[in-house]
């Protein structure tokens, strides 16, 4: 008599979301009532500006909700547009070699390209390059909607371009129009964690859209998420140019170079803030481009398309921890003691998985727990930068902190996705270590850095 083995394909468990996600909106629901300040009415001693501001309260929730509106909708475009990864390549017949040799060409558009646009927007503003991410993904959406293969690389580089843009001209436009406004510089913290709450939030939204999208019309293939992203980047530039009333910019290039060569990078305190968020920037790359490789090694069968959600829901639940730690109120934890653990955690937990492969559970465990890290680590960053980093210098400053990370990435895609001279387990390794330098980073900052009340407002 023979024997049938029947392979059972592994899936989350139902409780693991009910957690992540109670726990989430717990978080938030309870924290006014622990707060040690939760009327926000004084001034922040960690982010000192915080003045009472003429504008009311409800001026600045306006304001707060219209641009997490924006963000959330720029999010989502950017969830489409990413969500399908691999499979979508795969569906238009592109060979492993070819996907690499595509991605290794948006990481050299980045590079060479991306670097220089956040300084670009510095000199022209953040509403023309908002508009050019539209834009972008406008290109991009209707591209893909009538051919992908063999041009896959022209769509591999303006997405490159437009995750760019993302990933500094949303929070350089929140910061300069919130202090144009007049509001109180202690209330970005919590903006800032409500965009990596909403991020997360949004990039789930998009998973459920395009899945939703592609069995309406399993036929068109991606097709139909291509023509949303089109539509969808189309209402964020109506929004922005309804809603975004940017000043004009009066400085020109030859003072912008000035002022950044003697404040960017000419402070060492700068230096190690970029140093932390290249390493953060490079280790959350490799793990989007090696978690899937990592859980389904030696054969395994697992449904990816439902831990999608888990690692976001961590994320979730890391940004909600941003307020408890580092709450506008009285705080005896330092914004660099805080990312001095995260970082080291989450070092921790991808030294784990590049040591040896675990059990699905176990590696679905310690993902969660990086991208806890992740989202309290994010936000905090964005905290700093306001201390160190001024307004009008801040694009810039991000994008040029990138261009490292992106070279790295670069490498390994060369090196371990062409070449093959590198294990997966070795470029985790890499990512694990990046981590544990940016919390060294911190450290330095935090000996040498400001006192915890002053920052550049006060200068």
């Amino acid at each position: 008599m023979g024997i049938v083995i029947e392979n059972e394909i592994w899936e989350p468990k139902p409780s693991l979301y009910v957690f992540l996600f109670f726990s989430s909106f717990l978080s938030i629901f309870i924290l006014p009532y622990f707060s040690n300040n939760p009327n926000r009415s004084s001034p922040s001693p960690d982010l000192p500006g915080g003045t009472l501001s003429s504008l009311t309260k409800s001026s600045f929730l306006r304001f707060q909700r219209s641009f997490l509106l924006l963000y959330s909708l720029a999010s989502v475009i950017q969830g489409l547009q990413s969500v399908f990864g691999e499979f979508e390549y795969a569906y238009y017949g592109v060979s492993r070699d070819e996907m690499v040799v595509t991605l290794c060409i948006g990481s050299v558009a980045a590079i060479l390209i991306g670097t220089f646009l956040g300084m670009i927007s510095d000199i022209i503003g953040q509403k023309k390059v908002c508009v050019l991410f539209g834009m972008l993904h406008i290109f991009v959406g209707i591209w893909k909607k009538f051919t992908m293969h063999p041009s896959a690389w022209i769509v591999s580089i303006c997405t490159a371009l437009a995750s760019s843009v993302f990933s500094f001209s949303f929070e350089t436009w929140t910061v300069t129009e919130h202090d144009k406004l007049g509001h109180r510089q202690d209330l970005l913290s919590e903006t800032f964690w409500l965009m990596a709450f909403f991020e997360s939030v949004s990039l789930i939204g998009s998973q459920m859209i395009g899945n939703f999208l592609v069995d309406m019309d399993p036929k068109n293939g991606t097709g139909f998420p291509s023509a949303a992203i089109a539509f969808l980047a189309f209402v964020c530039i109506i929004y922005i140019a309804r809603e975004w009333k940017e000043s004009s910019r009066t400085a020109g290039y030859g003072d912008y170079k000035v002022a950044f060569s003697a404040v960017i990078l000419g402070d060492k305190r700068i230096w190690l803030l970029s140093c932390a968020q290249a390493c953060i920037h490079f280790s959350i790359a490799i793990f989007w481009l090696l978690w899937a490789p990592t859980i389904v090694a030696d054969g395994r069968e697992v449904n990816l398309g439902l831990i999608y959600p888990c690692l976001l829901g961590a994320r979730m639940l890391g940004s909600t921890a941003v307020p408890w730690f580092l709450s506008s109120g009285p705080s005896p934890v330092r914004t660099e003691d805080c990312l001095i653990a995260a970082f080291i955690i989450a070092g921790l937990t991808l030294s784990i998985v590049a040591f040896d492969y675990q059990e699905i559970g176990v590696l679905v465990t310690l993902f969660c727990l990086f991208h806890s890290c992740v989202g309290l680590i994010l936000p905090s960053l964005a905290r700093l930068r306001i201390t160190y980093v001024p307004n009008q210098l801040r694009g810039g400053m991000i994008s040029l902190s990138l261009a490292p990370a992106n070279a790295a990435v670069l490498f390994v895609l060369i090196q371990g996705g062409y070449s093959r001279n590198l294990e997966n387990s070795t470029i985790i390794a890499f990512a694990a270590l990046g981590l544990f330098v940016a919390a060294f980073c911190m450290h330095m900052l935090k000996r040498s850095g400001k006192q915890p009340y002053q920052n550049w407002h006060d200068l």
